[in-house]
């Protein structure tokens, strides 16, 4: 009798939050190559080739592991997509940019992988916890104004599911325009004094990798006037807990920011 296939079997990720994901659901056995960049979970650094950068990946390494499904995310992967594409593998490539649309990508996940319910109660686990950081950050007596920073030469604001959780945290993005381009060249700050101008009360490092430097951010031309320079609200929420579009993001990357925000609110009430 012929068996009908459960999902893939032999998965690639080309970024952090499949490989994420698919571990929280206990299905890793399945992935037989991740990403470069992967640090969430640690382990799989050690148990599984690393065949891709972010804007790169190696084709022949890729096909050498016979994958019957490529994850990657955004228009960013295309050309590695098609590459793939025309050697006769499946790609999926996700362009999840908001909190609904990542919840949205993991069930889709969960389902292609047979784990459809379990996936769905481990969403709505983290829903949950991101209700009560909403109805706790209203409840706070003052919303500070958050400058999030992506990279700082240039420097880039914070993409839209990160303006999104800032909110849902209790705190107030204060490039709310430039969190609605989906990519990053569309979301430099033209004109630097315009942090400046807009006072944050809280200024959040994540250089997509590079460590947070928030003394030499403090140094910047007319930054002492800034309220956040001025009362040493300089923070970094590291790229892999906040930058992917996946489980970390919706967890400790908004855990990470309401604390800082009820901290901030705490001592400005």
């Amino acid at each position: 009798m012929l068996a009908i296939p459960r999902g893939p079997r032999r998965i690639v990720c080309l970024t952090e939050e499949a490989t994420e994901w698919l571990y929280l659901l206990g299905e890793e056995a399945r992935i037989v190559g991740i990403s470069g960049y992967t640090v969430r979970p640690r382990r799989a650094r050690q148990e599984k080739p690393k065949v891709s950068a972010f804007l790169s990946a190696k084709i022949d390494q890729i096909l050498a592991l016979r994958p019957d499904c490529v994850f990657g995310f955004s228009d960013l992967q295309a050309d590695i997509a098609a590459q793939l594409v025309r050697h006769g593998v499946q790609v999926t490539i996700f362009n999840q940019r908001g909190v609904e649309e990542i919840f949205a990508m993991l069930y889709q996940v969960a389902a292609m992988v047979g784990r459809a319910d379990d996936g769905l109660a481990l969403l709505e686990g983290m829903r949950a916890r991101l209700l009560a950081i909403e109805a706790a950050g209203r409840a706070l007596p003052r919303a500070p104004r958050v400058y999030f920073e992506e990279w700082d030469e240039p420097a880039i604001s914070g993409i839209r599911w990160v303006s999104e959780l800032v909110g849902l945290a209790g705190g107030e993005d204060i490039f709310p325009e430039l969190a609605a381009q989906p990519l990053g060249k569309d979301r430099i700050v033209a004109d630097p004094a315009e942090i400046v101008r807009r006072n944050p009360d809280i200024v959040i490092g994540s250089w997509c990798g590079k460590k947070f430097r928030p003394e030499k951010v403090a140094v910047r031309p007319g930054w002492e006037q800034v309220n956040a320079v001025r009362d040493g609200q300089l923070f970094e929420i590291k790229s892999a807990d906040i930058l992917q579009p996946g489980p970390a993001a919706l967890t400790d990357g908004v855990e990470q920011l309401h604390r800082i925000v009820c901290e901030w609110s705490r001592a400005h009430a």
